[in-house]
């Protein structure tokens, strides 16, 4: 049976805590952030626990991540 392998596009979207949990990040964080207010740019800056029904397909995506 071949290893299973992580999907390569999600490895720099999500990140595993060490408690098991995927933290995912903000859309509208990346380019164009001189014109939006600070205080935008930091809440997007914060990275939430993705939803939950979608944790069990990403865990199985992100098998080798740790």
């Amino acid at each position: 049976m071949p290893k299973m392998k992580t999907h390569s596009s999600l490895k720099g979207r999500f990140k595993i805590t060490g408690s098991g949990k995927v933290r995912r990040y903000k859309a509208n964080r990346n380019h164009l952030l001189s014109h939006k207010s600070n205080r935008r740019k930091r809440v997007l800056a914060n990275s939430p626990v993705a939803y939950a029904g979608d944790v069990s397909r990403m865990k199985q995506q992100l098998a080798n991540l740790k």
